[in-house]
Parts: structure tokens; C-alpha cells; sequence
């Protein structure tokens, strides 16, 4: 769904219904804690009732968290910037992701709000626990602390200066994203991805523009 300008005020309405608007909102706090324990209990449970040692779990937790990064990519390249001809498709896919490029400062649709969270995660669970049995106990923890990272790393990207210079190409990579090339960029936690796939801005040759990267902060 194409929109004229960016907006550094305000929020865009998704439903008409106030209750479904609502729904549409969340605060980064509430998704970590409800998903915190999550991951703690599954860990926890990995380890003292199916007998993994602590080495395995860690290392297949850290695998999680790695394939979390490239769910990422995919999903934001794919999904999140799919071109869709059929009015119903664009509003799906404004709904998902469109309207933060429209409304970049809208803090409370960084995270994916609750419900929907909660039943997108509980399908994706699924789907590991018959590709991989019992190790998605390990697995499925890291990925969704992949996701609580990324979700936060989004959040800091529009809210700071990057804290160390090792990370000013992350924080250029998603500003170039969205006021220079929207086909390019697409990692958010990490740009690993965009340099294996060429998707990867060319930071050398790319000017900041300060006044652009202002209107996409909070």
C-alpha cells in the first residue's frame, strides 16, 4: 500500500473497531514478560526432565538464536515487503509492516502485539516440535529470544544513536532502509543475511542523510 510521506506524529488506524485497534498495540515490556518465562521454563525443563546436558542445550539454544536472524531476513524481505495486487492483500501487508514505514515513530507496534504473538509463535512451535522432536526445547527458546532482541534492537535503532561505533552500519542499514531503498536492508538484528544475499547497502558510497534518519527517531 503506497503512502505519500512519513509521519513523525501520530499512528496509523488499522480497524474501525476501537477493541481490534487496540489489540493492534503493545509495550516491548509486556512481550518480554510474557515470553521470559517461556523460554526459562523450557530450558529448565530441556535439562532436568529430558536429561540434555548443559553443553547440548546451550549449543542448541545458541543455534536457535542464530536461525532466528535468518527467519528475519526472510520474513521482512518476503513477507513483510511482498507486492501484492489485490487490495485485501495490501492491507494485510500494511497492517503487518506497512504502516511502520508510514508511522516510523509508532513505539507501540514495534513488537507484534499479543494475541496474534502468541498464535503465530504456538504454529511456528509446532511445526519444530515434529522437524525436531525434543531438541525444540533448546531450540525454540533462542529463537524466541532472537525475536525479543530483534524486536528490541528495532526499538533502539529508532529511539538512539548506535551505543558503539561497531554498530553504526546496523543502525545505517535500516535507516537507508527506509527513506533511501525499501528493496534493500532488511536485517534488523544483524546484516548478516543482507551480505550473504547482496541486499546490503554499500555504506561507503551511501550519505547520511541527518535530516531523513531525525524524522524516522522518536
Amino acid at each position: 500500500m503506497k503512502f505519500e510521506k512519513i509521519h513523525n506524529k501520530g499512528q496509523a488506524q488499522l480497524f474501525k473497531n476501537q477493541y481490534l485497534e487496540m489489540l493492534t498495540k503493545t509495550h516491548p515490556l509486556v512481550i518480554w514478560g510474557m515470553y521470559l518465562p517461556i523460554i526459562s521454563y523450557m530450558l529448565y525443563y530441556s535439562w532436568a526432565k529430558l536429561d540434555f546436558a548443559i553443553s547440548r542445550v546451550a549449543l542448541v539454544f545458541l543455534a536457535g538464536m542464530f536461525f532466528w536472524t535468518f527467519f528475519e531476513y526472510l520474513m521482512h524481505r518476503f513477507a513483510f515487503h511482498a507486492v501484492a495486487e489485490s487490495p485485501r492483500a495490501q492491507k494485510v501487508i500494511y497492517t503487518m509492516h506497512g504502516n511502520h514505514h508510514h508511522y516510523p515513530r509508532d513505539k507501540e507496534r514495534l513488537f507484534m502485539p499479543p494475541v496474534p504473538s502468541l498464535i503465530i509463535a504456538s504454529v511456528l512451535f509446532l511445526l519444530m516440535r515434529l522437524a525436531m522432536g525434543h531438541y525444540v526445547f533448546m531450540f525454540f527458546p533462542g529463537f524466541m529470544l532472537g525475536y525479543l532482541l530483534y524486536g528490541s534492537m528495532h526499538y533502539a535503532i529508532h529511539a538512539w544513536n548506535p551505543p558503539f561505533k561497531w554498530m553504526k552500519p546496523l543502525w545505517r542499514n535500516h535507516h537507508l532502509h527506509h527513506y533511501k531503498d525499501e528493496g534493500k536492508g532488511f536485517g534488523v538484528s544483524s546484516t548478516i543475511w543482507d551480505r550473504v544475499f547482496g541486499t546490503m547497502f554499500d555504506l561507503k558510497k551511501e550519505k547520511e542523510d541527518k535530516e531523513k534518519v531525525k524524522e524516522l527517531m522518536y
